[in-house]
């Protein structure tokens, strides 16, 4: 029989979060357990802290790229700093200081805006409207003889 691969998983499962974070798939994370994706499964069904940490990592992940992508179809501003090498006297010593800061601006992604949208608003926005039409239709056939 087998042994178990749990204790070596159970001691990164911080790892687990941090990949799900990094945007891995359940595949690749099971690649870097050294486990099937078949134990992977099971491992979510028998280890509740384990199916917390994927969870936990997704979550940031997802809401992380949700952030961005709102930022981005709305637009934003941002500060540009420029730091340059000076000699302090004081000190005697070449230290960074900063010499230029210029506010700069994104405008709104149209791309982004749309699937936003589409996605959160699908009745509104989707490419397909569906629109229902009630009432009768008669049809009538006329045969040439």
């Amino acid at each position: 029989m087998a042994l178990s691969k749990w204790p070596e998983v159970e001691s990164k499962l911080i790892l687990v979060e941090a990949w799900c974070r990094d945007g891995l798939t359940e595949l690749d994370i099971a690649n870097k357990l050294g486990i099937s994706k078949a134990t992977l499964e099971n491992y979510k069904r028998d280890h509740l802290d384990f199916l917390a940490a994927l969870k936990r990592g997704k979550e940031v992940a997802d809401v992380e790229v949700e952030n961005s992508l709102n930022k981005r179809a709305n637009g934003y501003k941002y500060d540009e700093v420029t730091r340059e090498s000076q000699w302090n006297p004081k000190t005697e010593e070449f230290e960074l200081v900063i010499t230029k800061v210029v506010t700069k601006e994104v405008q709104p992604d149209v791309t982004a805006e749309i699937f936003w949208l589409k996605n959160r608003k699908p009745k509104e926005w989707r490419d397909k409207q569906e629109h229902e039409i009630t009432g009768d239709i008669s049809i009538n056939i006329q045969l040439d003889d």
